[in-house]
């Protein structure tokens, strides 16, 4: 299992993938706004979206838990 977590604040501009989406190695999962900034994030490694923890327009914390990807 593996555990996404923000490196940074911010809020979440779009949401790409949903619980059960079968994802592949460097595909954008969700696209946070900072300061401005769009920050994509990328999934480290192939699998599925086992569970979501943010939804789009949702104001996030450094470190928090946005997915879990088994």
């Amino acid at each position: 299992m593996m555990k996404i977590e923000l490196e940074t604040g911010g809020s979440v501009w779009k949401l790409l993938v949903a619980e059960g989406d079968q994802i592949e190695q460097g595909q954008t999962l969700f696209i946070l706004e900072v300061m401005k900034m769009e920050v994509p994030y990328v999934a480290p490694a192939a699998g599925q979206v086992s569970a979501v923890h943010i939804a789009e327009g949702d104001a996030v914390e450094e470190d928090q838990l946005a997915m879990e990807i088994a």
